[in-house]
């Protein structure tokens, strides 16, 4: 009797580990390389701010999806006028912020308006530039309209720059970011991490995970260390290409090779001497050889480019032979332009592996032509201010990764100041054009006027390359936008 009792415990004891061995896993902890600055993605540039809180905690009328689509997000549906410059947005019922206030029309002027307002801190306002109004029809309609059609205007409302926010939280956006997502904000420690937890009361469909925390490691060495620990499940864009083999080779984990919408350029402040002369930066350029940088830096991921679009959009034409590996022909263009060489130029460079490799590798290229960059390596925060907002720079590198943004060249007073107003009237016409075969070729011209004008450095599309525990699923494989969404997110069973 005495024996059966131990030999029914036993089995029991035995029956509640293995059923604890297969408890499907709930929490994620999800290593990214790039902290953000502050936790308003509709009053910064920085990319960082998105791959954290875009989907997961803040929503807009429109979302992308994983393959670049534009679909429903706070908006459920809309209509758009005949003449092209009315949308009626139906939005989403039952839906609160995190704090328990109701979203509703109201706060979607609010956002639209805060974010095109004169004084507008946003990064993008000339996503909402063509807004003319924005009127509250009831508390699940509103209409915007432009002052003229725009053919991107739903792409432009995906933007994690187009996020709705309320007027009940804004005050404390940077710190406490309060939106209407899958995931709430719950705590951010700052060099660290931030953590988020799901929405119980969330409107549309829940996510599988109960949290997940996001941890900062900017040093490639240490993303591999805490990778092989297992103290990550899985690392977005990881920064370490070399070590990529180590992981295909091991059970425990998957690569995923992916692309981004990251063009990754040597930008040239187009206003400040020599880089105000053409033929200066067109010396720059072939003095570069791209695939020794994807070789150095990427070890072998990543496509060249010749201009900024990336190559697998369909109207992306391949201007990379304009820019070619050419450093004779730099040389003698510095010369005809009466550069006395060797000649300091000052090049910073933010935190991103691609940016402090390939930073090196373009200056040892650049100073066999007599150009000697003088490299300061500067945080993000510090590149966002001192380079991106102070133009305090001659050469700086960075990969611009939100999508179709080549009209970025057509402000003047970007970080890169280049001024065509030929450019700018293209723009202009690509915004209102609605017939595509019109828009293809307009994008085309676009793309060879930059190329030619060698306002920048096209340097390569950034891959995506993310590490993950061999039971992860539902991380997205490209980057159709800089963001982490972890609303499908889930762990097999």
């Amino acid at each position: 009797m005495t024996h059966m009792l131990k030999t029914t415990s036993l089995a029991s004891v035995l029956a509640l580990t293995a059923s604890m061995a297969v408890a499907q896993q709930t929490d994620l902890t999800i290593g990214l390389q790039l902290e953000p600055p502050h936790l308003d993605p509709t009053s910064a540039a920085a990319g960082a701010i998105d791959s954290v809180l875009y989907a997961n905690v803040f929503e807009g009328l429109t979302r992308f999806g994983p393959d670049g689509s534009v679909g429903p997000g706070l908006a459920t549906s809309w209509e758009i006028s005949e003449d092209g410059l009315t949308y009626t947005f139906t939005l989403a019922e039952g839906v609160k912020f995190h704090d328990g206030t109701t979203f509703d029309a109201e706060d979607v002027k609010f956002s639209l308006d805060r974010a095109r307002a004169e004084d507008s801190a946003n990064a993008q306002k000339a996503l909402f530039a063509g807004i003319s109004e924005v009127t509250v029809v009831d508390p699940q309609t509103v209409e915007v309209t432009l002052s003229a059609p725009d053919g991107n205007f739903l792409f432009n409302l995906a933007w994690g720059d187009a996020v709705i926010v309320a007027p009940e939280s804004i005050e404390n956006i940077k710190t406490t970011p309060i939106g209407t997502g899958a995931f709430m904000f719950d705590n951010w420690v700052q060099g660290d991490r931030i953590d988020l937890v799901r929405n119980e009361e969330y409107w549309g469909a829940p996510a599988y995970l109960d949290s997940a925390t996001f941890k900062f490691i900017s040093d490639p060495t240490a993303a591999f260390a805490a990778m092989m620990a297992e103290d990550l499940d899985a690392f977005y864009a990881f920064p370490a290409p070399e070590n990529l083999p180590q992981f295909d080779a091991d059970p425990r984990f998957k690569v995923i090779v992916g692309s981004t919408e990251g063009e990754t350029i040597l930008a040239m402040n187009n206003k400040m001497p020599p880089f105000d002369d053409v033929r200066v930066r067109e010396a720059v350029a072939h003095a570069i050889n791209r695939q020794e940088i994807i070789d150095g830096a990427l070890f072998g991921y990543g496509s060249p480019i010749g201009t900024h679009f990336a190559p697998h959009h369909p109207d992306y034409v391949d201007l990379t032979d304009i820019s070619d590996y050419d450093p004779e022909k730099s040389k003698a263009l510095l010369e005809e332009a009466g550069i006395e060489t060797p000649i300091q130029v000052k090049m910073t460079l933010p935190p991103p592996s691609y940016a402090r490799r390939g930073g090196e590798i373009i200056a040892a290229q650049l100073r066999q032509v007599g150009i000697e960059p003088q490299i300061e390596n500067v945080e993000w925060a510090q590149w966002l201010e001192t380079t991106f907002r102070g133009k305090d720079y001659g050469l700086t590198i960075v990969s611009h990764t939100e999508p179709l943004d080549i009209n970025i060249y057509a402000r003047p007073d970007y970080y890169f100041q280049y001024d065509n107003p030929d450019f700018q009237a293209l723009m202009e016409k690509v915004a209102v054009e609605s017939d595509p075969e019109a828009r293809s070729e307009m994008f085309k011209t676009a793309q060879t006027t930059i190329a030619e004008d060698y306002v920048n450095a096209y340097l390569m599309q950034l891959p995506l390359l993310t590490v993950a525990k061999t039971g992860l699923m539902g991380l997205w494989p490209n980057a159709p936008t800089q963001a982490t969404d972890l609303t499908g997110v889930t762990w097999e069973e």
